[in-house]
């Protein structure tokens, strides 16, 4: 059983803030798969998601994220993976499933302008449908939940760690 920590959540929970520093206190690797969906497809998310639409955009992502290869590394995952089954079953397999978790409030202030954050919204999708929508499938791929609502960056940090245990 390879030791990796996938953190799942949506966009603005901080799964690049908290994981890098999450890797660094278990001298773990660290991978953000947005950065290598744009290495390997040599596009923005953005573009990505101009090019081929928000369907498209979560077949690459699936496939990308299905094809990662890790040991001792912390994973942080784009919000919409869990759209994504291949590559939740391959995460569920290489190891624990992190879900950091805020209430929409809290989402709704961190998260200035979703679409230039390469965020997938459907035509007439509202931000509050796609937590919504998303929650369900968190809770569902979870194997441990940190609710962050109120902490600070250090707190979220020592909860992550404390949940590995």
């Amino acid at each position: 059983m390879m030791e990796n920590i996938i953190l799942i959540g949506m966009p603005a929970v901080g799964k690049s803030t908290v994981g890098v520093i999450v890797a660094k206190r278990l001298g773990y690797n660290f991978v953000d798969t947005d950065l290598v969906i744009q290495e390997k497809e040599g596009k923005l998310l953005r573009e990505i998601i101009a090019e081929v639409g928000p369907d498209g955009f979560l077949e690459v992502e699936d496939r990308i994220n299905a094809e990662i290869e890790a040991e001792k590394t912390v994973i942080a995952p784009g919000g919409s993976v869990v759209y994504c089954e291949n590559a939740m079953k391959h995460y569920k397999e290489i190891g624990k499933v992190v879900y950091l978790q805020v209430s929409f409030e809290t989402i709704n202030k961190r998260l200035r302008n979703a679409k230039s954050r390469g965020v997938v919204l459907r035509d007439g999708q509202t931000l509050k449908d796609l937590y919504e929508e998303r929650v369900k499938l968190f809770e569902k791929y979870a194997d441990v939940t940190v609710c962050e609502d109120g902490l600070e960056l250090e707190e979220t940090i020592e909860k992550v760690l404390a949940s590995l245990n």
